[in-house]
């Protein structure tokens, strides 16, 4: 049985914890190391492993501290440089880990980076995926620099996985991105529900995450650009959407400028 937790940094990251009753854990997108080794030295964990998903600072400046205490792998993206990475992985590569007992599919997943990858786990007893900046709560990563077609192309994958994954995502920006998907579909009855579920847990000092596929699907506009009903809202009176993907890239530019 494996556990996974939450350590907060900054003001808004997760970084995700995954680690065994025998105490061995793995560390994805550690952006600073001091949380970490506070969370290690209180549950009595020892890091195995440390996952990246992409270059930005807020995801790897806890690398370099983290491998100075410990001699553990750092898997990262082949197509980015990154400082402290010492196992390259790509599409369809596998990480396999003993301490703790974990295999990872890896997904290309560009848009927010070109680099950026996800980590796939579907032997725990429920899946898994750690991405990063590419898909969240209610939203997804903004373009810093894939296209809008990278983006929902790595979206569509992601929402292709099993309905009942957990999805660790690494911001807490669910209110945020509900926040702004209300104002585009005022009444629709999945945001409102989500919106009142995750007011509950932010109002109780618990994190929105994880979320799941199948909610996701449901409450996430990004993963909706087919319905009609969103790309009628998207009209403007000048452009109108007439597919998905431009639908998606009027969605994520107004999110931009929201």
């Amino acid at each position: 049985m494996l556990c996974v937790i939450a350590i907060p940094a900054f003001r808004d990251n997760y970084i995700w914890l995954i680690y065994d009753p025998a105490g061995n854990g793995v560390v994805v997108d550690p952006g600073d190391a001091a949380p970490v080794m506070a969370a290690l030295d209180r549950l009595g964990v020892t890091l195995r492993a440390i996952l990246i998903t992409h270059h930005h600072p807020d995801h790897t400046a806890g690398i370099e501290a983290l491998s100075e205490h410990w001699s553990v792998p750092v898997y990262g993206p082949k197509q980015e440089q990154i400082r402290g990475v010492t196992v390259a992985v790509d599409d369809g590569d596998q990480v396999t880990l003993t301490q703790p007992p974990l295999s990872l599919k890896v997904m290309a997943v560009p848009g927010h980076t070109l680099g950026h990858v996800a980590y796939y786990a579907m032997h725990t007893d429920t899946p898994l995926l750690f991405c990063g900046d590419t898909l969240f709560s209610g939203g997804c990563g903004r373009l810093f620099e894939g296209s809008p077609a990278q983006m929902l192309a790595s979206l569509d994958r992601l929402s292709e996985l099993p309905e009942q994954t957990l999805i660790y995502c690494t911001h807490e920006y669910t209110t945020s991105n509900l926040t702004f998907a209300r104002s585009i579909l005022p009444g629709d009855p999945a945001l409102i529900r989500r919106q009142q579920q995750v007011a509950a847990l932010r109002d109780a000092d618990q994190p929105s995450l994880p979320s799941t596929v199948a909610e996701e699907l449901r409450s996430n506009l990004f993963l909706r650009c087919h319905e009609p009903a969103l790309k009628a809202a998207l009209n403007d009176g000048s452009t109108e959407p007439t597919d998905r993907l431009s639908v998606f890239t009027a969605l994520r530019t107004k999110k931009d400028h929201f």
